[in-house]
């Protein structure tokens, strides 16, 4: 399942743009490669990312696995929720289980980011 309303990174991020902001989260191919989620540790609100740096880490039962912001920006929101429920990456890895919202530093700069199509040609060629 790949939503097509999204925009895509090679790492598996995804990120739902809304107006200058954009909701960040990893993907449905991401979290299954991952297996059973137990812990995620993210940015605090505040700081300031830059294009594929890393922001936080997911851990599974398989692997650990860093996590890539999609543009630069600066992070207004962490989903609390996740810190006491991991594993609802895995249930619902495009609604409840959002990670970060970012305040965008450049809208152009989601025009790089993959579209669905590209995205499943991506995971497909994996």
């Amino acid at each position: 399942m790949i939503p097509e309303n999204l925009k895509y990174t090679k790492d598996h991020e995804w990120a739902k743009i809304d107006a200058d902001t954009i909701t960040v989260g990893i993907t449905e191919h991401a979290q299954a490669e991952l297996g059973d989620i137990v812990y995620l540790e993210l940015p605090k609100v505040g700081q300031k990312l830059e294009a594929g740096s890393t922001f936080g880490v997911v851990e599974s039962v398989k692997a650990v696995s860093d996590l890539y912001a999609p543009v630069s920006g600066e992070v207004v929101q962490i989903n609390d929720e996740l810190e006491g429920e991991p594993a609802t990456i895995n249930h619902a890895p495009y609604d409840k289980g959002w990670l970060i919202k970012l305040k965008v530093t450049d809208p152009s700069a989601l025009d790089k980011l993959m579209s669905s199509a590209e995205y499943k040609s991506h995971v497909d060629s994996i």
